[in-house]
């Protein structure tokens, strides 16, 4: 399976937006994470396409499950995508 070729403006959209709501700087969410902070603006710009590892890295960094941010990319609940069993 392969990368696409074209970063995702939604999904920096909302990282830029659960941040925000966090009150976290760009600095700080790098460094929790791992990554640099220039790393971290191309992704929250829409200018690069992170891996999954760093998705995962990203979202542990925001306090939230890999669930929740894809909830919150897609603009759904995260109830709303529980199990039925």
């Amino acid at each position: 399976m392969t990368r696409p070729s074209t970063p995702d403006p939604v999904l920096a959209a909302t990282l830029r937006r659960l941040r925000a709501e966090r009150n976290i700087t760009r600095e700080a969410l790098a460094f929790r994470c791992g990554i640099t902070p220039c790393a971290l603006a191309r992704i929250e710009l829409a200018q690069a396409v992170p891996g999954w590892n760093t998705v995962r890295r990203i979202a542990t960094g925001l306090d939230v499950s890999m669930v929740e941010l894809c909830a919150a990319v897609e603009g759904r609940a995260p109830a709303a995508l529980a199990f039925p069993y």
